[in-house]
């Protein structure tokens, strides 16, 4: 099937270009067969988890780099050591087909190189490999396998591990409709395997991820797609009813459903979020749910334009960042992120708390959360903004999840278990 290699390689072209992964496969998938389209997604995100690896052996296959107009044909190299590495396909039936992509690629030229490098790759596998880099082998770009290595010297290889590994799929139970037990109850009744998250007091994770479409009672709102980690927030927020809770940029919904499950759907919730598009999605999953909150689309660091001066209970403060925990998930960061980045995004999350620690209630309660791993980006960021704004007080989170920090607590991604995730609580005082 080498048009499934070819539109998988110009997927990934357009990743490489700086699209989303999210946003290309859709249109990439229209291309194929229905039956052909999860080869095309395990081709896509298999080759992008070992990214780093994969392009590091195509460069010490080649004699001259290839150009940046054949950006396709070194993602269809990638893709076809892929195969090789990591899939049950025949080598000689991965060679082939990826050969033959070339022609689809209108790249006839390549076809000869193509073959040198996926069959130089058979007979010199081990002396390939020794030339590879320890952040090649992890197949991490340089500038995080450094950050993680010294961040985390210990649990640096559990974390390359879970970051190259397939993300199992976590719900979060609609404690509104039933108790987890009887949920999965209903989900053995169904031949779904399935056991209580670690954590979670809400979650259950699939042995086998799984359409939704089969999970019973999905499309009446028993139950909801999310992580582990994602669904902490709501046991230590612990919203009460009748509460008036922000949850700043809220999209798509997950946490902002919890919150409300939480406290019986008796929040004055506010959803905020920048973009009217996202907006739409948390009134999606909000509407299945049978619950319902205030949207209101606008930017987070500018209360002056949304906010109506009554000052809010609880803040759920998602902040946008690196996606260092769940690159899993999306495993495009590791070539759209990068080192540069980050001093960016931690000024980014300072501004937002700063913004919105004045619509706080004095007493009230603010939960800083981000799905990253790195440092600058976590307790860096709160530290900063504690020792700047007298009226905030640390609250350490006693739990049995994560690792305590000097503020906050982090969750390190699990090849078993949750996502990363990093949390801190603030009290107005």
């Amino acid at each position: 099937m080498p048009e499934v290699r070819a539109a998988a390689a110009r997927c990934l072209q357009a990743v490489a270009e700086g699209h989303s992964l999210a946003r290309e496969l859709p249109r990439w998938e229209q291309k194929v067969k229905f039956e052909q389209r999860p080869l095309l997604r395990e081709l896509c995100y298999g080759t992008l988890r070992h990214f780093p690896r994969l392009d590091a052996i195509v460069c010490h296959s080649i004699k001259k780099p290839l150009k940046d107009k054949d950006a396709d044909l070194l993602m269809l190299l990638c893709l076809g050591l892929y195969q090789l590495e990591h899939m049950r396909i025949a080598d000689h039936a991965a060679i082939n087909t990826t050969v033959n992509a070339v022609r689809k690629l209108k790249k006839d030229w390549a076809k000869g190189l193509t073959n040198a490098v996926l069959r130089r790759y058979q007979r010199e596998r081990d002396t390939l490999l020794a030339q590879l880099t320890p952040a090649d082998i992890a197949a991490h770009p340089d500038w995080l396998y450094q950050a993680i290595t010294e961040t985390w010297p210990d649990q640096a290889e559990r974390i390359f591990a879970a970051n190259n590994s397939y993300p199992p799929m976590c719900l979060r139970n609609n404690r509104l409709q039933q108790s987890r037990d009887h949920y999965l109850q209903q989900l053995a009744a169904a031949e779904i395997a399935a056991r209580p998250c670690d954590f979670a007091g809400d979650g259950i994770r699939l042995e086998k991820p799984l359409d939704v479409s089969k999970l019973p009672g999905f499309e009446e709102g028993s139950v909801s797609v999310q992580d582990e980690s994602a669904q902490l927030c709501a046991d230590i927020l612990a919203p009460q009813s009748g509460m008036r809770i922000l949850d700043a940029c809220a999209a798509p919904g997950g946490k902002s459903g919890h919150l409300l499950e939480a406290a019986a759907g008796e929040l004055a919730l506010t959803c905020l979020d920048i973009d009217d598009t996202r907006l739409l999605r948390v009134q999606d999953n909000l509407e299945r749910l049978g619950l319902s909150a205030e949207l209101v689309t606008g930017d987070a660091s500018q209360p002056s334009h949304w906010w109506n001066g009554e000052a809010f209970d609880q803040i759920l403060l998602d902040a946008p960042c690196s996606a260092t925990g769940v690159i899993r998930r999306n495993p495009d960061i590791k070539i759209h992120r990068q080192a540069s980045d980050i001093a960016a995004l931690a000024a980014t999350q300072l501004r937002l708390l700063k913004a919105l620690w004045p619509t706080l209630k004095t007493g009230g309660q603010l939960l800083y959360a981000t799905c990253s791993i790195l440092p600058e980006e976590n307790d860096g960021v709160v530290a900063q903004f504690l020792a700047q704004d007298d009226s905030a007080k640390h609250l350490p989170i006693a739990a049995s999840w994560g690792i305590e920090r000097s503020v906050g607590r982090q969750l390190l991604p699990d090849a078993d278990g949750h996502d990363g995730f990093y949390y801190a609580l603030l009290e107005k005082i």
